[in-house]
């Protein structure tokens, strides 16, 4: 997210004025299924997710590298829209795929989907003069879903406790608080979906590979949809990306 929301945020402001409001039931929808820095956890062999109520067994993690369809032993991999509350998303987004959420500071961010943390910033080192990628998101979130795909939010004002490197998180289930730490210019989340090639510190494909509007579209209706197809044709044509491809 960068400068450049301000243009966004007069399309949406009237959804969006003040910081706060009531939130609303999160919808969710199923679909078939490093070394630490301060401030910084991550994991590279993330565990299996935890067991859905009434499912027998466990799902696994994916496979290093990129999506594997549904969650392993047949169980279903749910998604939910990223925010409690009223939100509104951009269909537009400079340089590279992804969306800006633009909600009120404070309301509840949620995991969009059933799977295990990759990496915690709690530690908002961003600098405009230094202006590095690795840090514009602030305050962030990374989560390795059961379908494989990896998801990203950032910008939060705060990251609820428990919410660890390595920490299994349901669909639906709170983990940080809308703001607007790092490059940001007003209260937003960042949402970001891409394969999981290195899973930690490789921001340039975390931030985001394809556009994710059709998926929030389906998951803020309660509707299953998944990204896994996307993110799997991405990957066949670019791999896992070693530098940035546009916009370091």
């Amino acid at each position: 997210m960068r400068t450049r929301l301000a243009g966004v945020v007069v399309l949406v402001a009237l959804g969006v004025a003040g910081c706060g409001g009531d939130p609303d039931p999160t919808s969710t929808s199923t679909t078939p299924g490093a070394s630490s820095s301060p401030g910084r956890q991550v994991t590279d062999d993330p565990s299996g997710l935890p067991p859905s109520p009434g499912a027998s067994g466990t799902a696994a993690g994916a496979s290093p590298g990129g999506p594997a369809g549904a969650a392993s032993g047949g169980q279903a991999v749910k998604h939910a829209f990223p925010v409690q509350g009223k939100a509104s998303y951009s269909r537009t987004h400079h340089d590279y795929p992804a969306s800006d959420i633009i909600a009120a500071c404070g309301l509840t961010a949620v995991s969009p989907v059933d799977g295990t943390v990759l990496e915690v910033t709690r530690t908002d080192t961003y600098q405009a003069k230094v202006n590095d990628g690795a840090t514009r998101g602030g305050l962030s979130v990374s989560i390795l879903g059961g379908d494989g795909v990896r998801y990203y939010m950032s910008h939060f004002s705060s990251i609820d406790q428990g919410v660890e490197a390595g920490t299994p998180v349901r669909a639906g289930q709170p983990v940080a608080k809308v703001g607007r730490t790092g490059d940001a210019s007003a209260c937003h989340i960042h949402f970001g979906l891409s394969p999981a090639c290195q899973k930690t510190g490789d921001w340039w494909t975390r931030r985001g590979v394809i556009w994710p509007w059709a998926y929030l579209d389906a998951w803020k209706a309660g509707t299953a949809k998944s990204p896994v197809a996307d993110v799997e044709q991405w990957q066949r044509q670019h791999g896992c990306p070693t530098k940035p491809l546009v916009n370091p």
